[in-house]
């Protein structure tokens, strides 16, 4: 179908092109191009764009045509109707000559029609300016013919939508009536495209198209077949798919059913493994029974050591008694553990516990044996081999111990489990303890350091709440302790918890006393503990609401690091970093760049340093001055140490600082002009930029060194090695050696800068000042001859003008000419933007204060006087002058020139000093303003020349607009009194303007001169005659009074100044504006009180003004109500005497909502007016 769409179009479009129905045929080109069908449209707009059918200057001469009004056309048309009359005779006369020649005309015009047209063979696209028929194979179309091919033509562009080229269509066949299509074989439905098939079926070439349209039509069946087929495969397999899917979801359940049955089967183990532990302490407490037994067994007799055999003999056997009965409880357990499937680890334990048991019981048979075989050792012996034994089993329990309480503590102390009374101390004959008993009660003060810690921990959490905050700190060293000896890791877990929450909101010393103990605990923990114990609870810390405590965390990130492995520092410890970064605080994120700064000479390798990089820009690009000021002085030299890789960090500081600003909304959306190239700069971006450029300057010593490192000429450079000599310019442009950091600053950096400063508008002071500063430390740094040979050249090509640069290598020359600007726009891009940072960055430098003065002289007078600058040109470099001003150390240098153009004899130059002077006032002091400015343009006012005078008057309104020193006022006040005493009116009109700009920011005094200054001018009328010049007066006043009354205005001068500048201004009814006089008459209601209505009354039968004020109060005016109440006229005063007002200072209930609406609007006039002037003041 879009085939046959596009055939029938070019059959239509060849048609009208053929019968030369231009307008229809232009009118399809344009809806053709709305439909967005540029195929079809191309052989139109070929025909349209050839400048043999449409010449270009007929065309610009006919869109220069102006539209005529009405009174000009009637002028024309009887103009017209002379020159018929005259033309008529002239026809009558040239008809007889026209006789003459009719045959001869005939005969040629049959001699042309018989040779061969030459038709365009390749488009058939000629068509001739009158209409003349055209012939084909067939011959001539016939009138018939031609009708149906037009309705055929009108039917289709209406059914194919373009109503627009049918009406244009209707219109150019004037000689048919198309909408009468007699009954014919041709008048059928849709008959072009029934006139296009059988046109298909006439020919070879239509019948060979048709054929591929049909070819084509089957393939595409077959492919809509091949996807219907692949269509149903894709749908079987998603079946199959979701078939898996839920196979898997089963199996998934039945596993999860399985997991959850191996959990319950595990806490079943754990409780039997629980029971077994009970029993094992009840087994621990039977030895310490036996034990005590074994204590009281001792002999009682000294004097018979056969008694004392005797004696011994029956509880030696009853001991073995109940040794053997244990051995039988042992085995019993044995029994039972062997049948309950626990763990591999508590089985193994239990194995352990028991195989200990034997021993004691094996150690405790063995020690019986002396007794038993009745040795007369003595009985200090026999006690001492009891004591023995007893330090034996003390020994064994002790392992048993503190193998128990690693055991989660299931198994509590033996003594603490032992009833008291059964501790018998063994005393010996004199009363006191035996020496073999000493091991026993040092074992006892051993026992008791677990102890400590356990009540320490149970007691350190209800202790710290009453603790007052400022002496919590004392508990740290108690806190440590506990954390580092306890056994238990969910206790330290809750200690170190409370560490890290000792106090609510820490400050700085708190903050340090809290660190320095984690620091210390770290150290004595170990890596596996800080990492989890320690570094958990910073993570629970991160989203904390207070801020001091984020700030822990961040510190804790620096200084713990040191002690954790390393594959922990650049993965935890660093997304820790990472999130503090975002942190809202901006303290906890100049923590965060402190610690981060600390943190990379920890890191194992270089994985991370791109994403450190990025982390980097991110905090530079921060709103908070101090996170930037931390960054700029501790990441980035930290991060330079670290990586190494300063050449790809300066590459994409450059892109950064590109990028911020090329996002930003351009100046103005038409293209190609200047303002679309400049961008408009939020907050956000300036100080993005700003702070980039920061960056840039510090790094900047960074380059200079490994400039001066990598030099691939050390022994040509100077002696100090700091600077680039001459020779080694030399040296190196003669040479191919690579020297990168060098190229970078020449080729990469200064390039950069240029295309930086291009993108900014002129307002944009404070980056130009950034920018201008880091190229005067390069040049500072670099050395003179580096300045002159290497950034000079570059920058005066940058602007246009011409340099040398044989300090270049071939390569990078043709870098530094492709800088230069090409066309019209970038030239004066280039004076706006690049120059300014010629004259202040590059020839602002200390050494070139003497090629600065030529540069800007030969700128500013000699090429001024010899070339006639466009007034745009020379506000461009106004405001480079304007931008050198800014820097102090220039201003006596611009002063210098400019009053050699205030004495030159050249008046072009006189008034281009006065506009300069305008410009430069706003970045200068008070005291150069006495000194140098009022001076300059006193001497320029004394010129007869009436453009320096007007252009001096200008300027004296800038000085009065910023500055309020009673000298300069003074001053102003006698210049203007000179110019007005000349009595010229434009001289009269320069003034109130120009102290109109100054009313809102000027002082009282100079306000009250000039209300009384209109005062005066207003009551000397102008010849009637003179429409233009009393208008012109009128409006200016009437601004002026507009300006003062928005200001704060003196009652005597409202009532002596004001109020009868107004009256007179009333007077000249003709010459004041209507908008003016609507303002006017609010200005006196408002200022009147509640004489407004006699004041008004009185206007009205002096001046015959409507005494309601109907123009603007009446229910018509802007102020009108439906409820006003028509005031009866007064009896008409008597003229001879003026009536007296009664002024009274409006109240404050009385400042309308349509007063702060005009004050605000002319406020805004103003602001329009001084538009250029604010836009060049320095945002710094």
């Amino acid at each position: 179908m879009d085939v046959e769409k596009s055939s029938l179009c070019n059959c239509v479009v060849n048609f009208l092109l053929e019968e030369n129905y231009l307008l229809s045929a232009f009118e399809l080109l344009h809806e053709l191009l709305d439909d967005g069908r540029d195929d079809q449209a191309i052989r139109l707009k070929e025909f349209f764009a050839d400048p043999v059918q449409f010449p270009p200057d007929q065309i610009s001469r006919f869109n220069s045509l102006r539209v005529a009004d009405p009174q000009s056309l009637l002028e024309e048309k009887e103009a017209l109707a002379e020159k018929l009359a005259i033309r008529d005779y002239e026809n009558r006369l040239a008809q007889e000559d026209i006789l003459k020649l009719k045959t001869e005309l005939q005969k040629k015009c049959e001699a042309r029609t018989d040779e061969p047209s030459d038709a365009n063979a390749k488009d058939g696209a000629d068509v001739q300016q009158s209409r003349e028929t055209t012939f084909s194979d067939l011959g001539p179309l016939k009138a018939k013919e031609r009708q149906d091919l037009n309705c055929a033509v009108k039917e289709y562009l209406l059914l194919a939508g373009y109503r627009l080229t049918a009406m244009t269509f209707y219109e150019e066949v004037s000689d048919q009536n198309l909408d009468e299509w007699q009954n014919s074989f041709a008048s059928v439905p849709d008959a072009l495209r029934h006139y296009y098939y059988q046109y298909l079926s006439s020919t070879t070439e239509a019948a060979e198209e048709k054929f591929s349209m049909l070819k084509k039509n089957e393939s595409l069946l077959k492919e809509n077949d091949k996807l219907k087929h692949e269509k149903q495969s894709l749908l079987r397999s998603r079946d199959l798919a979701d078939a898996q899917a839920v196979a898997l979801k089963k199996s998934l359940e039945s596993l999860q059913r399985d997991i959850k049955e191996k959990e319950n089967l595990v806490q079943d183990l754990k409780q039997s493994l629980e029971q077994r532990k009970k029993e094992l302490n009840g087994c621990k407490a039977e030895i310490s029974s036996l034990k005590m037994h074994m204590e009281r067994a001792r002999p009682t007799e000294d004097t018979a050591s056969g008694g004392v055999e005797e004696g011994q003999a029956p509880s030696l056997e009853s001991y073995k008694e109940e040794i053997e009965s244990l051995q039988k409880e042992i085995e019993r357990l044995n029994a039972i553990k062997s049948t309950d499937a626990e763990p591999v680890g508590s089985i193994n334990s239990v194995e352990d516990i028991t195989d200990r048991k034997d021993e004691v019981i094996k150690l405790c048979e063995n020690d019986m044996v002396p007794l038993l075989s009745g040795s007369p050792s003595g009985n200090l012996e026999s006690v001492g081999s009891e004591n023995v034994t007893i330090q034996n089993i003390d020994s064994i329990a002790d392992k048993h111990e503190e193998f128990s309480k690693s055991d989660d503590n299931y198994v509590t102390d033996v003594a603490e489990n032992s009833p008291k009374e059964n501790v018998v101390p063994v005393v010996t004959d004199n009363g006191s303890l035996p020496e073999s008993t000493s091991p026993v009660v040092e074992h006892f003060s051993e026992k008791q350091g677990p102890g400590t810690i356990q009540i320490l921990s149970d007691a350190l959490p209800k202790i710290v709440p009453y603790v007052l905050i400022n002496h919590r700190e004392e508990l740290l060293p108690l806190m440590m302790c506990a954390i580092e000896r306890h056994p238990d890791s969910h206790t330290r877990d809750s200690l170190t918890h409370t560490l890290f929450n000792l106090i609510k909101r820490p400050d700085e010393k708190q903050r340090r006393i809290i660190m320095d103990a984690c620091v210390t605990l770290a150290k004595n923990v170990g890596e596996m503990r800080t990492e989890t114990e320690l570094l958990p609870q910073c993570w629970e810390q991160i989203s904390h609401m207070y801020e001091e405590r984020r700030l822990l965390v961040a510190q804790s990130c620096g200084e713990l690091a040191e002690f954790v492995r390393p594959e922990i520092r650049d993965s935890l410890i660093l997304s820790i970093v990472q999130q503090l970064v975002e942190d809202s605080a901006p303290v906890v994120r100049e923590a965060a760049a402190h610690n981060l700064a600390l943190l990379l000479p920890l890191f194992p390798n270089m994985d991370k340093y791109f994403k450190v990089e990025e982390v980097m820009f991110q905090l530079v690009s921060d709103p908070s001055g101090v996170v930037v000021e931390t960054t700029i002085k501790e990441l980035v030299p930290a991060l330079l140490k670290w990586g190494k890789k300063l050449d790809h960090l300066l590459q994409v500081l450059l892109s950064h600082i590109l990028t911020s600003i090329e996002r930003c909304p351009p100046l103005s959306g038409v293209e190609g002009s200047v303002e679309s190239h400049f961008r408009i700069l939020g907050e956000r971006e300036r100080w993005t930029v700003d702070v980039l450029m920061r960056v840039l300057l510090e790094l900047l010593p960074i380059v200079h060194q490994i400039s001066i490192e990598t030099c691939p000429y050390p022994s040509v450079s100077d002696s100090e090695g700091s600077s680039f000599s001459m020779p080694l310019l030399e040296k190196y442009a003669e040479g191919n050696v690579d020297w990168p950091i060098f190229e970078w600053l020449r080729d990469d950096c200064f390039s950069s800068l240029i295309q930086i400063v291009s993108l900014l508008p002129t307002k944009e002071d404070g980056l130009r000042n950034r920018i201008s500063s880091f190229l005067l430390a390069v040049s500072g740094r670099f050395g003179d001859d580096y300045l002159t040979h290497v950034m000079l050249p570059i920058f005066l090509v940058a602007v246009g003008d011409s340099a040398g640069l044989a300090c270049f290598p071939p390569t990078a020359q043709s870098k530094v000419q492709g800088l230069r600007p090409k066309t019209t726009v970038a030239e004066r891009i280039a004076t706006l933007c690049v120059l300014p940072i010629l004259l202040a960055g590059v020839l602002g430098a200390p050494s070139k204060q003497e090629l600065l003065t030529e540069y800007l002289r030969n700128l500013l007078v000699q090429s001024a006087a010899q070339e006639g600058q466009s007034a745009m040109h020379s506000a461009d470099i106004y405001n480079a002058v304007r931008f050198l001003c800014m820097f102090e150390e220039h201003q006596n240098m611009v002063f210098r020139i400019l009053w050699e153009m205030v004495v030159s004899s050249d008046m072009d130059l006189k008034i281009n000093a006065a506009k300069l002077l305008k410009v430069i006032v706003p970045f200068i002091d008070a005291k150069v303003a006495s000194t140098h400015v009022l001076p300059a343009l006193v001497t320029l006012g004394s010129e007869t020349n009436l453009h320096v005078l007007y252009a001096s008057i200008d300027a004296f309104g800038t000085v009065a607009q910023n500055f309020k020193n009673d000298v300069i006022v003074d001053k102003i006040r006698v210049q203007m009194d000179a110019f007005l005493e000349d009595g010229s009116h434009e001289a009269m009109i320069a003034v109130i303007r120009a102290l109109v700009v100054a009313v809102p920011h000027t002082t009282e005094s100079l306000r009250d001169y000039l209300l009384s200054k209109i005062f005066h001018l207003s009551t000397t009328p102008l010849p009637t005659s003179n429409m233009v010049h009393r208008r012109e007066r009128s409006n200016a006043f009437c601004e002026a009074i507009r300006a003062l009354d928005a200001t704060d205005i003196s009652a005597a001068s409202v009532r002596d100044l004001l109020m009868p500048t107004i009256q007179n201004l009333l007077k000249d009814t003709d010459a004041l504006d209507p908008a003016h006089k609507e303002a006017l008459e609010i200005i006196v209601k408002e200022r009147s009180g509640g004489a407004f209505d006699t004041f008004s009354k009185v206007m009205g039968s002096q001046f015959g003004l409507p005494s309601s004020m109907t123009s603007f109060f009446s229910e018509g005016g802007l102020l009108g109500k439906k409820d006003s109440i028509e005031i009866p006229p007064p009896p008409p005063p008597d003229l001879g005497i003026r009536p007296k007002l009664t002024i009274t200072p409006p109240s404050p209930a009385e400042d309308t909502r349509f007063r702060r609406i005009m004050r605000g609007g002319f406020t805004d006039m103003l602001r329009g007016k001084n538009k250029s002037s604010e836009e060049l003041s320095p945002t710094l």
